[in-house]
């Protein structure tokens, strides 16, 4: 006999109870299939394959199906060409091709499976459902857009990111986006820069709990902000950062990052082994490998094989998938010499205060200017790359994913009813 959820309006929120949700975060693997740690979520964030063949596609579609979670929150990268039709008719011909490529058949193959939760500038609420599960819920937004740099998919113009990112709905909870925000889980060799400062504005003013990213591999890790109050300067907008520590570097352990309030390490307490500095926006440095504790997983007695899994040998320098890999901007940059579905307001473990909302009067109509989320203080930002840097050609290594345990409220639904 079977327990049936109806999931109706009778759906409503459990007061303040939370429950420990596990999210997988990976992001960059381009082609890889590694064995993944278990958890209720997983989030890739982008640059599934190394230029979107649908034969790419359809082997890494295969590996996200079979993996053992009840959501699979999936976002493209700008090595994902294919999925980004427009531009693969324009620009496809630039690229080696086994054959003529679909993009709707390609992208058919993310859409239509019943695993996957493919997002695209767009936001949704995840509900998990499953009786063994921590029947959590939270609202997510997915976005594979990246600033302009050469010649790739889902790029956009700087005088165009504040109109990308003003997409991202206000009062989310969780944010996916392939590029990294300015100065926070960016960094590469040679104090390059290479996230998008109006991500970050966007992001100051959302403040969601997370925000998901990859693209600039160098800049794997964690960062927790604690944002500022002044939206009229930008060196204000970030307070402080604290400094991950990998507890899976160089061991078996995973690379975890606890914010559950029963370590004491729920965003909006201090502490929880993270080192925490006061920073000037614009200021901010990094360690030739990314940000500190950020390195590559791998023992230095595993030299630079990969991790087991599926897949155990990179792709030959001299195939055609990893031709495009070799270019891509966001490797090693210092090497180189839709629409939005507005969620429920008062969903997540955080909402909009209505105060925050100010009228403002522009041409003649009156918008909502959105001057910060003062509900929340704090965002953990993960950038989540599973392949490392490359060094003259040749891959360095491979990272962790990294595994976020989170306190999500809880959904109840009053009417059960037994089937069977």
């Amino acid at each position: 006999m079977a327990t049936s959820y109806l999931h109706s309006s009778t759906e409503t929120r459990r007061g303040p109870e939370t429950r420990k949700t596990r999210i997988v975060c990976i992001s960059d693997t381009h082609n890889q299939t590694p064995k993944l740690p278990a958890g209720d979520v997983l989030i890739h964030a982008g640059d599934l394959t190394n230029q979107g063949s649908y034969s790419e596609l359809q082997k890494t579609v295969e590996w996200l199906e079979k993996s053992d979670f009840e959501a699979k929150i999936i976002i493209a990268g700008n090595h994902d060409i294919t999925l980004d039709a427009p531009f693969y008719h324009s620009h496809g011909k630039s690229w080696r091709w086994p054959k003529p490529q679909d993009p709707a058949a390609c992208r058919e193959l993310l859409i239509s499976s019943p695993s996957i939760t493919y997002l695209e500038n767009e936001a949704t609420t995840i509900k998990l459902t499953s009786p063994k599960g921590p029947k959590t819920y939270f609202t997510v937004f997915g976005s594979p857009c990246t600033p302009k740099h050469s010649n790739w998919a889902f790029q956009y113009d700087e005088h165009d990111a504040a109109e990308v990112w003003r997409k991202i709905s206000d009062g989310v909870d969780v944010v996916v986006t392939h590029t990294p925000p300015k100065e926070l889980c960016d960094g590469a060799t040679n104090d390059d820069r290479s996230g998008c400062p109006a991500l970050t504005k966007r992001l100051w003013e959302v403040k969601p709990v997370l925000s998901v990213c990859g693209h600039i591999h160098a800049g794997r890790g964690v960062e927790r902000v604690r944002w500022g109050t002044n939206s009229d300067d930008v060196n204000s907008l970030v307070d402080s950062i604290e400094y991950w520590t990998d507890p899976g570097k160089g061991n078996k352990k995973l690379s975890l990052v606890d914010l559950t309030k029963k370590t004491g390490r729920a965003l909006g307490y201090h502490g929880g082994g993270l080192t925490r500095q006061h920073v000037h926006y614009g200021s901010l440095r990094y360690d030739a490998g990314g940000q500190p504790d950020a390195a590559l997983s791998l023992p230095q007695d595993e030299g630079l094989h990969q991790p087991r899994s599926g897949d155990e040998k990179l792709i030959p320098a001299s195939s055609l998938t990893n031709f495009a890999l070799c270019r891509n901007e966001a490797l090693l940059r210092g090497n180189q010499v839709g629409k939005a579905m507005d969620p429920p307001s008062d969903v997540g473990p955080g909402s909009p205060d209505k105060a925050a909302f100010q009228p403002e009067i522009e041409d003649g109509r009156q918008r909502k200017r959105l001057a910060g989320n003062v509900e929340r203080k704090e965002t953990v930002v993960v950038n989540a790359a599973y392949l490392g840097p490359r060094v003259a050609g040749k891959a360095v290594g491979f990272n962790k994913p990294i595994v976020v345990d989170v306190d999500l409220p809880v959904w109840k639904c009053e009417v059960e009813i037994e089937v069977g």
